[in-house]
């Protein structure tokens, strides 16, 4: 669920008209709803209620200092990936014990930086990693004991994009599982990491619940064997990737996830970490762009908008699908569902592209559309996650502004970059 709806033909985030927001804001511009956020992290703490959880809402994904904030004044934790999503965290004043720091490449500087906040787990990629944290933590900060969580995949495949799917023996995460025995018997009883969870991830944007299950057999019994050659393990981390609806119901919900999962957990005397950021964010956001021209180019039709792959580059990185209508629209064309098939009488077929001087730089490719014309404004849905977070100054163009909607009021959470802040880095001294 979230909170961007139609009435009378007008598109809202929560009570504030979108195109209010635009007249005011201009475009590009990323709109968030504050009580979707909220909606979709207590949807799964609910969920999760009856066992030991932790929720630790992915940095990555949307990371805003604002929105961290009030994550985690709901209670959330944090899954982050850099030192400077770290800074993020405590500049959103977040619990640091209840973060979790993943990521293959941990540069030194990064680890003493983690250890000095006191978060929760490091999530160990690699034996030679784990040799460098216990390293560090036995030199340099002797006073202090880190927890590890050993990150495992256990060759399962969650039928995503081969970019974003993580969990198989050829990925650059993790370790197979069948070595895990291995590193627990060379590292588990050193004395300055205490390596005492476990930690698997399978990708994002799945859709079913199964590859999970299938995950979690194969580490509850490498939990078991662990547990028999005389190691604690205390925590499972399982990781994020869960399904977020890009088009209306077809991921599964948190209800869906625990009702299969909290069963294989709850009688392990495990507390669990779930890594949550699409499925949370997704759906929190949309992109408005305004329409700059119309162009025929053969028998294709082209709306060419202010927005471009520097704003969203999902659609050319990952041929993501990302639902596009009008903010304003008569009242026949009122979407009932997103679908990437929603074809009603009088749209027409087609592309969505940006201004940027690649072919790559498209929304939407054979896309049926209520008619549009200059100056209107088309919501791309489905922006929360990896959206702002992966945007970029390509082509000179300068990112666009965060708008946070509460209630009947919002935000300019992140002010549009000028000219002056393209090159702020760059100018020397006279």
């Amino acid at each position: 669920m979230d909170y961007f709806k139609y009435k009378n033909g007008r598109l809202y985030a929560e009570s504030v008209a979108v195109d209010d927001i635009c007249e005011k804001v201009g475009t590009p511009v990323y709109i968030y709803s504050k009580a979707t956020f909220l909606d979709h992290l207590h949807k799964i703490q609910k969920a999760y209620s009856s066992i030991p959880t932790t929720i630790c809402y992915s940095v990555k994904a949307c990371g805003n200092i604002n929105i961290l904030k009030f994550m985690a004044q709901n209670g959330s934790g944090f899954d982050i990936v850099s030192a400077g999503e770290l800074y993020r965290v405590k500049q959103a004043c977040a619990d640091t014990s209840k973060v979790v720091f993943a990521g293959v490449g941990k540069t030194d500087q990064e680890i003493i930086q983690a250890i000095d906040a006191g978060i929760g787990y490091f999530n160990i990629e690699s034996e030679e990693e784990l040799q460098n944290l216990i390293s560090i933590a036995s030199s340099v900060k002797p006073d202090q004991k880190p927890k590890a969580a050993l990150r495992v995949n256990p060759d399962v495949d969650p039928k995503t994009h081969t970019y974003t799917t993580t969990g198989k023996k050829e990925s650059k995460f993790g370790v197979d599982i069948e070595r895990a025995r291995k590193v627990f018997a060379q590292f588990g009883k050193n004395n300055a990491v205490d390596l005492c969870a476990i930690h698997v991830h399978l990708g994002s944007a799945g859709k079913t619940v199964e590859p999970y299950i299938e995950a979690l057999h194969k580490t509850n019994a490498l939990i078991d064997q662990l547990r028999k050659d005389g190691f604690t393990i205390e925590a499972l981390d399982l990781g994020g990737g869960y399904g977020a609806d890009y088009e209306t119901s077809t991921a599964p919900s948190p209800d869906d996830y625990a009702r299969q999962i909290v069963p294989l957990i709850k009688d392990k005397g495990l507390k669990l970490i779930l890594e949550p950021g699409a499925s949370i964010a997704a759906n929190t956001a949309i992109l408005v762009t305004k329409v700059l021209y119309r162009k025929v180019g053969g028998e294709k039709k082209f709306v060419i908008v202010d927005a471009a792959m520097n704003d969203l580059i999902r659609p050319p990185l990952y041929g993501s699908f990302h639902f596009i209508w009008p903010a304003n629209v008569d009242e026949k064309f009122v979407p009932e569902k997103r679908d990437s098939k929603l074809r009603l009488d009088g749209t027409e077929k087609v592309d969505v592209v940006g201004p940027i001087c690649e072919g790559s730089d498209f929304f939407a490719k054979d896309r049926e559309l209520p008619p549009v014309k200059r100056n209107d404004y088309l919501s791309i849905f489905t922006a929360g996650a990896y959206g702002f977070t992966m945007a970029s100054n390509y082509n000179a163009r300068t990112r666009p502004p965060e708008v946070l909607v509460d209630g009947d009021s919002f935000t300019v959470i992140r002010k549009r970059e000028t000219y002056q802040d393209l090159i702020a880095q760059e100018k020397q001294p006279d």
